[in-house]
């Protein structure tokens, strides 16, 4: 049987509006048509969707986008624990309590008796804790266990290489790290230079490349994810500062050559 969300409305009003908004959409008889139809997996898109424009808002900093996006995805959340209240599963209450649950037990220098740890040994401990709950829960003993397949593939990439590390299959300096990217470029130029080039060869030394370059990311400390974003976006904005500076010429990028655009590429740069 759900529970109430009784004292999630009492203090914070925000949430028990919108609460109140997504039953009034649900309701059988004056709701929405659009959110009536609406399931579990119909809703799974949207949610997608919503999370990257979070991550996009808060690259860009833009405040106000953020608080937009937020609260999109947060009513994503309300629409999932609106519906298995209906089904009498679970509500937003029972979400919320479960996570706060979670984040207590696996902080348990924060919210028990182990003494303060660095970075890596808090991470550690996080782990160890994951991994013993789903030994308790009867889950797959793998390592990988508990993975989504489906996840981003530089996500999954990186969830990956931090369990195999996990467990000790990991280098311990940077070093060798760079030297497979290296080798693994060199295969890519391989089976380009073959006389009969495979694609699905050239495919999979590709595929190597980019996991290799997840793994330098993790072992910098930087997430690729982020690092890739950021990088579309100013490749984004300096191609657009181009444009605007031809479209003040009369010009447009398709009527310059490659080495005149690489010019306006390098005077964008520099300003």
């Amino acid at each position: 049987m759900a529970t109430t969300n009784t004292n999630v409305t009492d203090r914070f009003p925000g949430v028990a509006a919108l609460l109140t908004v997504m039953q009034r959409l649900r309701d059988p008889e004056n709701g929405c048509p659009w959110d009536l139809k609406q399931s579990l997996t119909s809703l799974i898109p949207y949610t997608i969707e919503e999370a990257y424009e979070v991550a996009a808002a808060l690259t860009e900093g833009d405040d106000d986008a953020i608080k937009d996006e937020l609260g999109d995805l947060l009513f994503q959340v309300v629409f999932y624990t609106q519906l298995t209240q209906e089904e009498d599963k679970f509500g937003f209450d029972d979400v919320a309590q479960q996570t706060a649950d979670k984040l207590i037990r696996r902080h348990p220098h924060v919210f028990g008796d182990a003494a303060a740890q660095s970075d890596a040994e808090i991470k550690a401990q996080w782990e160890q804790i994951k991994q013993q709950e789903r030994a308790e829960q009867g889950v797959d003993h793998s390592v990988f266990a508990g993975i989504p397949d489906n996840l981003p593939s530089i996500l999954l990439a990186q969830k990956l290489q931090k369990r195999a590390a996990n467990v000790g299959f990991d280098w311990h300096s940077i070093e060798p790290v760079i030297a497979k990217i290296k080798e693994e470029i060199a295969e890519v130029e391989a089976e380009l230079d073959a006389p009969q080039p495979d694609q699905q060869a050239i495919e999979d030394e590709i595929g190597d490349v980019l996991f290799a370059v997840v793994n330098l990311a993790r072992h910098a400390q930087v997430n690729p994810e982020h690092a890739l974003r950021r990088t579309n976006l100013k490749f984004k904005q300096r191609f657009q500062a181009i444009e605007q500076r031809l479209a003040e010429r009369g010009l447009t990028a398709n009527e310059l050559s490659l080495e005149e655009l690489e010019d306006e590429w390098q005077q964008v740069k520099r300003l």
